[in-house]
């Protein structure tokens, strides 16, 4: 452990050490690269928030961007969920993954639909936090889950089938949890630090307290979108961080580890602007080509109720035919001959080979969000 660590580790009875992370802020060395990283997250996370506000749709755009996100957050810890089940799922098919799995990818969603209606009434506090974590392991597999509650035992962190005695990470024990969190929550609430590094830290410091038996991983990013509402820097939440660390995955954890071990905060935060400068030119390179080929197929169209199917279409490009006559309270006929008429403009393809209860995804849209996250600006 490094003279210039971020905490301290103290003994336990029970023999093992555990880490105590310091209070929040850390003193920060700015060096060119680092200001440079930020100034790049920050004029790119502006311009994503400029152009998000003249999005003509960001209310639709907002759901698919979010499930997106719920898919690859769970699938950090494991989760096999597709963003293809999943919506298909909420379109209404038929879905032949675990539903454990589809329930766990459903919950974060909740979760996090949850947050954003929350933050109307209460701030990001530890309160805010336990409901967000009720709301994602409810109904999960599992007894260790306890929803809503910080945990009274001890966590740890480590390799599939590890014991606390050859852990790579071990956070405070029960007894000092409450402490860590009052001060995180304390630092939650200062305005004085940038917002993105605040951002960062917040997430280092909530993974390095591991308040929950279970969760903390996707509490944790899911906290770093909300925070990004609530300090108005996005208007609506289009950016997301879990495909960046997702495909990145060693990294993430390698670097969160550096801090506790090392201190190596500059590179932490180096790599968290870099996810959010590169996460800000996805998000808005994919609303951008979304929106244009909805504009593109809204030109072909003059029935009112294709229009209405295309915005559907916006906020989950799977439908079926039963969906469509429920969402816009047709009759069956009509929801069919719709989407029959989309099929024949190719702007609908059907996935299956049912001949009751067929599914149809409009490809175009689907593959703008399944494109795999660009890690670098000159990729």
């Amino acid at each position: 452990m490094s003279k210039q660590s971020s905490g301290h580790f103290i003994r336990c009875k029970e023999g093992y050490q555990a880490f105590i992370p310091n209070q929040l802020p850390p003193e920060i060395t700015w060096s060119t690269k680092l200001t440079k990283a930020l100034s790049d997250a920050d004029r790119l996370i502006g311009k994503l928030a400029g152009e998000g506000k003249r999005l003509p749709n960001p209310h639709l755009l907002m759901r698919p961007f979010l499930r997106r996100e719920a898919v690859l957050s769970s699938r950090i810890e494991g989760t096999q969920s597709t963003l293809g089940e999943l919506l298909a799922k909420e379109a209404g098919a038929n879905v032949e993954r675990s539903p454990d799995d589809l329930r766990e990818v459903g919950n974060y969603v909740t979760a996090i639909e949850y947050g954003i209606k929350r933050l109307k009434t209460l701030p990001l506090s530890l309160r805010l936090v336990r409901e967000l974590h009720e709301k994602l392991m409810k109904g999960v597999r599992g007894r260790t889950a306890t929803p809503g509650e910080f945990r009274r035992s001890q966590n740890w962190i480590g390799i599939p089938g590890s014991t606390i005695s050859n852990a790579t990470y071990i956070p405070p024990p029960p007894n000092k949890l409450m402490s860590c969190l009052g001060d995180w929550e304390k630092f939650l609430h200062d305005r004085t630090i940038p917002p993105l590094v605040q951002v960062a830290m917040i997430h280092y410091q909530f993974e390095a307290i591991h308040p929950f038996l279970d969760g903390n991983g996707r509490v944790g990013r899911l906290l770093i979108t909300l925070l990004l509402i609530e300090r108005d820097i996005l208007p609506t939440p289009l950016l997301y961080l879990s495909a960046f660390f997702e495909a990145t995955r060693r990294d993430y954890y390698d670097l969160l580890l550096d801090v506790s071990l090392k201190g190596n905060w500059e590179k932490w935060l180096e790599y968290f602007f870099n996810g959010v400068a590169r996460q800000s030119e996805d998000a808005l390179s994919r609303a951008e080509r979304i929106n244009k080929k909805l504009d593109t197929w809204k030109d072909q169209i003059t029935a009112k109720t294709l229009l209405k199917v295309i915005d559907m279409i916006a906020a989950n490009p799977f439908v079926t035919v039963k969906g469509v006559a429920a969402k816009l309270k047709v009759a069956f006929t009509t929801a069919q001959r719709a989407v029959d008429k989309l099929k024949d403009l190719g702007i609908l393809k059907q996935m299956d080979k049912a001949k009751r209860d067929r599914v149809y995804c409009a490809k175009d849209i689907f593959d703008i969000l399944e494109e795999p996250a660009k890690l670098d600006s000159s990729s």
